[in-house]
């Protein structure tokens, strides 16, 4: 099957097409034909191998796994002696290492939502759960809360303002001038053009959803109620150690006052995936595409998303 592999860190330029064996799905395992993928920020972090102190995990000179793409969406071509939720023929959506190939095989699998294209199933799976963990768990959005998501335009910044929005919050959300209309109309109360200084003043929160450290703490903090809550979604940039500090003041924060500051990496599970699906499927939820691209064109579709320029999700069609 084709599939497109890294061989080394750096450029999207630089992953490879390659012609590798079918997955075998194991015992609890479902193996997917894969239609359609998307890209998230994990993508060009692990492409590029930034920051630099994951490579003793991923791999120091090289990577130790050259798969790429987590989210997928497609139709169960085999399933394991274990699996009793879906079977072959369903069309399903979820997040296995190595999405961005022909075939695809993993645990982490359900039935799409009534009515979404492949495109659009693709593009829930990381950045919808990570929205849903955020606001849900970590953040602990109740109704009638003010909520402030940052990075509201981008993938998980959309998912994020419709979920406080189906959970009864007031919703800030703080986007780049060319997404103000976008997020607007997926239900936000307020919107706020970033690079003006109005988010304290909008504020008091009493839920910050800061995504992929894109504010300064302190300048967060200032828009935080007495006993609010920001939620770090994601370490930040950075090469070296940006995106640890970024981390470790939000936990020196939390213990010195009296506002939750919580460091936060998502992981899709079945469970949130069937809750996405739900809320799909009542019309509160609904995936923002951004851009379309192929297979061939994997590299692009990377770089659209490190740029930060993605109105929603990127996604790649592969079938």
């Amino acid at each position: 099957m084709k599939a497109i592999l890294r061989t080394t860190y750096g450029p999207p330029e630089r992953l490879v097409t390659a012609d590798i064996p079918r997955p075998v799905p194991a015992e609890d395992g479902i193996l997917v034909r894969v239609h359609a993928a998307s890209v998230n920020a994990y993508d060009w972090h692990v492409i590029r191998g930034k920051p630099y102190m994951t490579r003793p995990s991923e791999g120091l000179r090289r990577p130790k796994d050259g798969a790429t793409g987590v989210d997928a969406s497609g139709i169960v071509e085999a399933v394991g002696a274990e699996v009793d939720h879906v079977q072959v023929g369903d069309r399903v959506f979820g997040a296995r290492n190595g999405a961005f190939a022909e075939y695809v095989s993993g645990r982490t699998f359900v039935r799409m939502p009534v009515g979404l294209t492949f495109e659009e199933a693709a593009a829930v799976p990381t950045a919808g759960c990570t929205a849903l963990q955020a606001i849900r768990n970590k953040g602990e959005v109740r109704a009638g809360q003010r909520v402030l998501v940052t990075g509201a335009g981008g993938g998980v910044g959309t998912f994020a303002v419709q979920i406080a929005k189906a959970l009864g919050a007031n919703v800030t959300a703080e986007t780049s001038a060319s997404k103000v209309d976008l997020v607007m109309s997926l239900g936000a109360d307020r919107v706020v053009e970033r690079g003006r200084d109005e988010l304290a003043a909008a504020g008091p929160f009493d839920a910050i959803n800061d995504v992929a450290g894109g504010q300064r703490l302190g300048h967060l903090a200032r828009g935080l109620a007495r006993n609010g809550t920001l939620v770090i979604v994601g370490p930040g940039r950075g090469n070296w150690f940006g995106p640890i500090t970024h981390l470790a003041s939000g936990v020196i924060r939390s213990r010195l006052g009296n506002r939750r500051y919580r460091p936060f990496l998502a992981s899709v599970t079945r469970e949130d995936l069937v809750v996405l699906r739900d809320l799909i499927d009542a019309g509160k939820v609904r995936p923002v595409i951004d851009s379309v691209f192929s297979l061939d064109d994997v590299a692009g579709a990377v770089h659209r998303v490190e740029e930060g320029r993605a109105r929603g999700k990127v996604v790649i069609r592969v079938r």
